[in-house]
């Protein structure tokens, strides 16, 4: 039993889990805004993404009558995730606002919801950006600006995903991912290819026109082959990003917490060694 406990944290340990976890408040801070507003900022970007999941949903369901093929779309998947992610760690960030040096809830919760914690975030930081590049090197036309809401939900969820994933890796302490969560990922795009065929049997549509094996032949296989070694290509990017970030910032410290700086003069006042000549007056 003992093992088996030693190899479950071993596991953890491998995927970023560390035990204590997070115990310089990585996930919760940055170097450039106090923990009250980045809470603020991941709180508006929860708010916004919510916002437009929402509207483009109810726009496929109200307007193109199309609401069945939603989660077909590996955007509006992606998408999600940056929702997830965004609410996850807002609430995490206020609860540490609130908590101070003593913490947040998710510090202490079971480590399997502190793995799925981080496996969100490598893949928010990924997948938007895969997203972005994929849809307007291969999928925008001109079109999509002639009505004002297929503008509005492309730019948000084609070209402000990409900014918000941005937001995580450049603004904050968060990452960077360990190579082990390479796999989580190819997981997920291959289980997505899944979804697209799936779809195709049941719908009787390609989500992707470069997935219709009848018009791309052999180059099916080289799109599918791209796409993962642009994966691959992006995650060893962002994680070099996220690792020259932290040499060249500090991580939060104690030092950035309230309390007045007052307190350090007088601390450093009752240790300085007294004068010999106030010694003797």
């Amino acid at each position: 039993m003992k093992s088996l406990r030693s190899t479950f944290s071993l596991s953890y340990e491998s995927f970023g889990v560390s035990s204590p976890f997070d115990p310089t408040f990585k996930l919760v801070t940055s170097a450039f805004f106090s923990p009250l507003i980045l809470a603020t900022l991941r709180l508006l970007l929860a708010i916004y993404s919510l916002v437009t999941i929402i509207t483009v949903l109810a726009f496929e369901a109200v307007v193109y009558h199309d609401s069945k093929s939603f989660l077909s779309y590996f955007t509006d998947l992606s998408y999600i995730g940056l929702v997830a992610y965004f609410w996850a760690s807002s609430v995490q960030t206020i609860a540490f606002v609130m908590r101070g040096q003593n913490g947040y809830p998710l510090q202490s919760w079971p480590r399997i919801f502190q793995l799925l914690h981080v496996l969100l975030y490598s893949t928010i930081v990924v997948f938007p950006i895969i997203v972005t590049v994929v849809f307007w090197s291969l999928l925008a036309t001109p079109e999509i600006f002639h009505v004002r809401y297929t503008a509005w939900s492309n730019i948000s969820q084609h070209a402000l995903n990409s900014g918000f994933a941005l937001f995580e890796i450049l603004l904050t302490h968060a990452g960077p991912s360990p190579w082990s969560h390479l796999v989580p990922g190819f997981i997920l795009l291959a289980c997505y290819l899944g979804v697209a065929y799936i779809t195709y049997a049941t719908q009787g549509f390609y989500t992707y026109a470069f997935l219709d094996p009848s018009t791309e032949h052999g180059f099916l296989a080289a799109y599918i082959i791209g796409i993962a070694v642009g994966y691959c290509v992006v995650f060893s990017i962002v994680k070099g990003i996220c690792q020259l970030r932290c040499r060249l910032f500090p991580r939060y410290s104690s030092q950035q917490d309230d309390s007045p700086p007052e307190a350090l003069d007088e601390w450093q006042d009752v240790d300085r060694p007294k004068d010999s000549s106030t010694s003797e007056a």
